[in-house]
């Protein structure tokens, strides 16, 4: 846009305090996104002291994804609704209390309701994280600066969680993995208190849409708990096949009411529009890829190559690397001069080579020539790949509908979580019984029948990795497809766009400030 714009009559001016701002915001996202890894370190641990059995111990992860990825449009709303900073701080608290809780927990009953209720107030949290930046940075440059930030913490902190998630577990206890949020959400939450100044007039104080609140919440944890039982229970399943059938059903039906009532929990615009409907999509692809991916790498590198969850752990440390320059470095620079589509998809597809070399994987494969180069690869690409699509995927919503189309990027990742685990373990599942079956015979000692499993591991895993890098090429697909917003400009990418809007130079409805 136009100088004149930028200088508009009415324009308001930048929050002094933005930068940091930021520094809370991403503190908090940190937060979110260490705890979805770095539980599952201390996973083995807490099991054995708790007396959780083998069958239960899956609720351990799948309590928290339930109430996360069920309840995230309804804390996106709730956002809108009370205000975004006001539901950050109160996600933030709840958040450090149900964790409180978890580190002291007594039992598996105890465990499970603390994991569930980080998973509600998480769900209030994430999205009021990514709405507050969208309503805060404008500028498109000061834009790109930190959602380039955001990205690469949203991109890099799984990987992080495995490495601290490994020292607590291996030199304090596994309780630390909980304890360890309370003082960042008091950090986060202070900061935020008395910094964090959200721009006024953003509030959508339009009565809650209750049926959509129902239908989208049992619909979305139907979805995920199916996907999460097919992992364990199989794809044939008689309730795995009904959860699926009910989570059709319901989600249709909450289309259906979206469209009909005079306040929607999710209000077609948000979705409808090409540019976000793009970023969600193939947002939610790149993320089946990478779920499935670092759950296989962490066991191969565990179990094939005998790593500790420390070693393990630091051994991601150059894809997070990769992620910080693509974000920060790449996207960042290019975000203003490029078209968004051309970052995302030359990115998915780097990410698909990094892939492509993780397939090749052997028992004897070297970690330098083979693991190291994949793991850059698929960094740098995810997070040049990332970074836009944070942005792009809350450019040029109104104000008031800024939570829910936030909520909509978790929901795209979660619900990709979910069908990444489960599809591709079955993929890997599947070929390591095959592989078993058809080379077993020809072992005849105990020794030999123990190589022939591990070959049989790292066959499956990579057998899933093959479909992964064909998802990332589908989501370069979609990218290179779907998006069409054009080079941003330089003046404000205003959030405040109308239904209708002024078509700015990023081809999305924005007006300016």
């Amino acid at each position: 846009m136009s100088q004149t714009a930028r200088s508009a009559p009415g324009a308001s001016a930048p929050d002094a305090n933005r930068w940091r701002a930021l520094v809370f915001i991403a503190l908090a996202q940190l937060m979110v996104v260490l705890d979805a890894t770095i539980v599952n370190i201390a996973l083995p641990s807490a099991q054995q002291d708790l007396g959780i059995s083998d069958g239960n111990r899956q609720w351990v992860v799948t309590a928290y994804a339930l109430a996360f990825g069920g309840l995230l449009l309804f804390g996106g709303r709730v956002a809108d609704l009370w205000g975004r900073k006001r539901a950050f701080v109160v996600g933030l608290t709840g958040f450090a209390l149900a964790s409180a809780l978890g580190g002291a927990a007594q039992s598996g009953v105890m465990m499970f309701g603390a994991r569930a209720l980080q998973g509600v107030f998480g769900a209030l949290l994430a999205p009021a994280a990514l709405s507050l930046l969208a309503v805060t940075f404008t500028d498109a440059k000061e834009r790109a600066k930190a959602f380039g930030i955001y990205g690469a913490i949203a991109g890099g902190g799984g990987a992080v969680g495995l490495i601290l998630g490994g020292f607590l577990t291996e030199y304090l206890d596994w309780r630390w993995t909980f304890f360890v949020n309370i003082p960042f959400a008091i950090v986060a939450a202070a900061g935020a208190y008395f910094v964090i100044r959200e721009p006024e007039g953003g509030r959508n104080r339009s009565p809650l849409d209750i049926p959509g609140v129902f239908l989208s919440t049992l619909g979305l944890v139907s979805l995920v708990y199916g996907f999460t039982r097919a992992e364990s229970d199989g794809w044939s399943d008689s309730l795995t096949i009904g959860l699926f059938v009910t989570a059709v059903v319901l989600l249709v039906a909450f289309r259906f009411v979206e469209s009909r009532v005079k306040n929607p929990l999710l209000p077609l615009r948000v979705i409808l529009d090409r540019n976000r409907g793009g970023v969600y999509l193939s947002l939610g692809l790149a993320v089946i890829a990478m779920f499935g991916t670092f759950l296989f790498l962490t066991y191969y590198l565990q179990v094939v190559k005998g790593y500790t969850p420390l070693k393990s752990g630091f051994a991601f440390l150059p894809m997070v690397a990769g992620m910080i320059t693509g974000s920060t470095q790449i996207g960042t620079r290019l975000m203003t001069r490029v078209p968004a589509r051309l970052l995302m998809g030359p990115g998915f597809l780097v990410a698909a080579a990094g892939m492509f070399l993780f397939a090749q994987l052997e028992i004897g494969s070297s970690y330098t020539t083979v693991v190291l180069p994949a793991l850059l690869l698929l960094g740098l690409g995810m997070g040049t790949a990332f970074m836009p699509a944070m942005s792009l995927a809350t450019h040029g919503v109104q104000p008031r509908d800024a939570g829910v189309a936030s909520a909509m990027v978790n929901t795209s990742q979660q619900v990709g979580g979910a069908i990444g685990t489960a599809l591709l373990n079955t993929i890997a599942a599947s070929a390591t019984t095959s592989y078993v079956k058809d080379h077993i015979a020809t072992a005849a000692s105990k020794p030999q029948q123990q190589l022939v499993q591990l070959q049989a591991m790292v066959h499956g895993y990579t057998s899933a990795i093959w479909f992964s890098v064909g998802i990332l090429v589908a989501a370069a697909a979609v990218a290179l497809t779907l998006i069409n917003a054009g080079r941003p400009g330089t003046g404000p990418a205003s959030a405040r766009g109308t239904e209708q809007g002024i078509e700015d130079e990023v081809g999305v409805p924005v007006v300016a400030h």
